[in-house]
């Protein structure tokens, strides 16, 4: 058991948690400033510093590095738990990190025609850094409190609210930096904000965190194994598998469409959009913050909606399937933007579509996305909980790739608009029908969970909100 530190409390919380909520904050602020224009990136026209390559290519690429951030964690974790702790991991999984956003941000000139293979470069390094970074630092908050602490769940509010800070921050700074000064500058922006993440971690963690992270999970637990027997799972046990399956599944279809945000909408803000406000032009990367800064305007008041509804709140699968309603809405925002300003050339629609596409599709997600880590924390077998919660974040990786190939429809020039109301029209369709289903599922759902289901009636107000803001911590 790691002792405590004793640095004092800030807020009425340790100011360890300030720490890890300033760690993770700029971590966020780099990822998401990378993540906002690396498609665009890509497809721009060499003369201005890009690739050129298809929106086909990019967006195949794009899913691809998206479904790796999902599967590197599973090992990196593996390595903090067995090998490193976590507080080494995290400050490796930083620098390397870092050390992508800083290779991709290398001029093109400087480069002697190898452009290509050190950007391939940077996205591993990425990656790995990812899959050492991100699985480690959230198990670390609940550390820093006794067991049965209630201050636990207000921690996790305060700490999602870093991340979404740094995940509405990024695309902002590095997006503008990118439009203004030149792509390599958005890298480099999104770099040193990685840089300020490690640092912090570097410098003041002996302080603020006393021995947390410093030993490896494995190690720990270690002396607290009684038994090496592996025992038949019940009949209780297989029913909440069988929920956890189901559920991942469905996940996949809304994740699905819920990344296209990252790559066709992407695409289709640079070049589909009238993004004048006044005279200044709106970089297209900058419609990459609504959805963490509506997850900081909304999550409470979706927390507070569950909490008026009372014993009246929709059980886990009636939400998830309200989650695909709000995916369908978007998609249907789209494509009443086509129909009705679906003339001229070029066609230019109003950055409110774009706007109203985020909302809806962020309504969603804090529909779904809590109920995913809760879901399998609840209903997974203890001995099982490990391989599950792999095979959750499995399905997220797998959406992420169809969302890649979906998106890479697309095409090109005139053919584009065509192409992208049809992938609106499909991944709609699927969207409401798989609600529909979920829907007609939920009873048989509730009763394969055995009681887990249906106990939030003790749950504080502070609880739900906690639960609320999760929603990013699954995200890459």
């Amino acid at each position: 058991m790691s002792s405590l530190p004793k640095a004092g409390d800030f807020l009425g919380h340790p100011k360890g948690l300030f720490l890890l909520f300033g760690t993770e904050m700029w971590e966020r602020f780099g990822y998401y400033g990378m993540r906002a224009i690396l498609v665009l990136y890509l497809v721009a026209i060499v003369q201005d510093g890009g690739f050129g390559w298809s929106n086909a290519d990019a967006l195949s690429l794009y899913g691809t590095f998206t479904m790796a951030v999902y599967i590197t964690p599973l090992l990196g974790g593996w390595l903090a738990d067995n090998v490193l702790g976590q507080r080494k991991a995290i400050i490796i999984g930083g620098l390397l990190m870092a050390a992508g956003h800083f290779t991709m941000g290398i001029p093109h000139d400087m480069l002697a025609g190898q452009q290509e293979n050190v950007f391939y470069i940077g996205l591993v390094l990425l990656c790995m850094g990812n899959g050492l970074f991100k699985p480690n630092i959230s198990t670390m908050v609940g550390d820093l409190y006794k067991e049965g602490d209630q201050r636990r769940d207000g921690a996790f509010t305060i700490f999602y609210m870093g991340i979404n800070l740094g995940g509405a921050l990024g695309p902002l700074v590095a997006g503008f930096a990118a439009a203004s000064m030149g792509w390599q500058y958005g890298f480099i922006v999104a770099g040193v904000g990685m840089l300020v993440s490690v640092a912090m971690q570097v410098v003041l963690s002996d302080k603020y965190l006393g021995d947390i992270g410093v030993v490896p999970a494995a190690k720990l637990a270690q002396s607290q194994s009684t038994s090496n027997t592996k025992e038949p799972l019940t009949k209780v046990e297989t029913d909440r598998i069988k929920v956890i399956f189901t559920m991942s599944v469905f996940s996949i279809i809304f994740w699905m469409g819920f990344e296209q945000a990252g790559g066709l909408m992407n695409l289709f803000a640079n070049d589909y959009t009238d993004r004048m406000l006044f005279n200044f032009e709106i970089p297209a990367s900058w419609f990459q913050s609504l959805n963490s800064i509506f997850i900081i305007i909304f999550a409470p008041i979706v927390a507070i909606v569950w909490l008026k509804l009372d014993k009246r709140e929709p059980n886990s699968p009636v939400k998830f399937a309200i989650a695909l309603i709000f995916l369908a809405l978007g998609f249907i925002t789209m494509i009443l933007a086509l129909m009705t300003q679906g003339q001229g050339e070029p066609l230019q629609i109003s950055m409110m579509w774009l706007v109203l596409f985020y909302l809806f599709h962020t309504l969603g997600e804090l529909c779904l996305s809590p109920i995913g880590l809760s879901m399998v924390s609840k209903l997974a077998p203890l001995r099982l909980a490990s391989m599950l919660m792999g095979i959750w974040f499995l399905c997220t990786a797998v959406a992420n790739k169809i969302a890649g190939f979906v998106g890479s429809f697309l095409g090109e020039g005139e053919e584009a608009l065509d192409n992208a109301l049809g992938i609106f029209i499909g991944l709609g369709a699927t969207a409401v029908l798989s609600a529909v289903i979920m829907y007609l599922l939920s009873d048989k759902l509730v009763k394969w969970m055995h009681g887990a289901e249906g106990q939030h009636e003790s749950q504080t107000q502070e609880h739900i909100l906690a639960e609320e803001l999760e929603v990013v911590a699954e995200k890459p």
